[in-house]
C-alpha cells in the first residue's frame, strides 16, 4: 500500500507536493471516489484518476542532465510559444524540469519523471545546495558583498549564502552557493549590495556537477548518478 500523493509522484505525473495540491483540490479519484490527502491505495487493484486520466506505475525512471542556455523556459510548454528546455531533449517519454533556472540563466538543470526525486531536490528541508558563477556589473569589493554571509532581507524572506568566493577579480566573477532557491534569488540578494547580475550560471546542484557538458547537450544520468546529488557538496 502506498500512501496516494506518494503513488501519483512515483507514476511520473509531477512531483508529490503538486500530488497534494491535486488531491486537496479534488482532482483525484480512487476507485471512482474523491480522494482524501493521506489516504493509501493498492498499486495492484486501485484505479487512480487524475481529471479523469488512469495514472499507473511501473514506469522506468529517466533522469537527465542539462546544461541550459540562456532564452529557454524551464517548464514543459509555453502559451505564448517561446522555447522551452523540453524541447531541447525531445525524448518521447513525459519529463519534467526538477525546480527551474531563469529564462536568462543558463547551466545545470535536471529534468525527470521520478516525482519522488523531485520533491526531495526542491522541497527546502532538505537543504539542497545550488552552485552558481555570477558575473557582476562592476568592480568586485568583498566588504559589500560578504554581508551575504550573514543574509539580506528580501521580499518575504532572508536570503543567505552557504558559501561566497571571487573567483576571477578582473572578470567581475564570484562563486555563490544558496540552499534555499527562491526565485531569481541569487540576482536579488547581488541587488541588495549595489550589484547587477550581467550572467548567471549554475555549475552544481548537491555533489551533482556540470563539469564539461556543453551548452544546449545532454545526457541521461543513472539511478547511481541521481542518488549521488543528496551527498555533501565538496564545492
Amino acid at each position: 500500500m502506498l500512501r496516494l500523493q506518494k503513488f501519483i509522484s512515483d507514476s511520473g505525473l509531477t512531483s508529490r507536493r503538486k500530488a497534494e495540491e491535486l488531491i486537496t483540490s479534488g482532482r483525484v479519484r480512487v476507485n471512482g471516489l474523491v480522494a482524501e490527502l493521506g489516504c493509501k491505495v493498492d498499486e495492484q487493484n486501485d484505479v487512480v484518476e487524475v481529471d479523469g486520466k488512469r495514472i499507473t506505475l511501473g514506469e522506468k525512471h529517466i533522469y537527465i542532465m542539462l546544461n541550459k542556455p540562456e532564452g529557454y523556459l524551464s517548464s514543459v510548454t509555453d502559451d505564448r510559444g517561446r522555447k522551452t528546455v523540453v524541447e531541447l531533449i525531445g525524448l518521447k517519454e513525459r519529463i519534467f524540469p526538477v525546480g527551474r533556472l531563469d529564462y536568462d540563466t543558463e547551466g545545470l538543470l535536471l529534468l525527470t519523471n521520478d516525482g519522488e526525486f523531485t520533491y526531495r531536490v526542491t522541497h527546502p528541508k532538505f537543504e539542497i545546495t545550488k552552485t552558481y558563477i555570477a558575473t557582476l556589473d562592476k568592480r568586485i569589493m568583498w566588504d559589500r558583498i560578504k554581508v551575504l554571509l550573514d543574509g539580506v532581507e528580501i521580499e518575504d524572506y532572508v536570503g543567505t549564502a552557504n558559501a561566497l568566493h571571487i573567483i576571477n577579480e578582473n572578470k567581475n566573477q564570484v562563486m555563490i552557493t544558496i540552499s534555499q532557491g527562491k526565485n531569481r534569488q541569487v540576482r536579488k540578494m547581488f541587488e541588495k549590495t549595489g550589484y547587477t547580475v550581467k550572467k548567471l550560471q549554475r555549475i552544481s546542484i548537491g555533489a551533482l556537477r556540470l563539469a564539461n557538458l556543453k551548452k544546449g547537450e545532454w545526457r541521461e544520468l543513472s539511478k547511481k548518478e541521481a542518488e549521488k546529488i543528496f551527498e555533501k557538496n565538496s564545492i
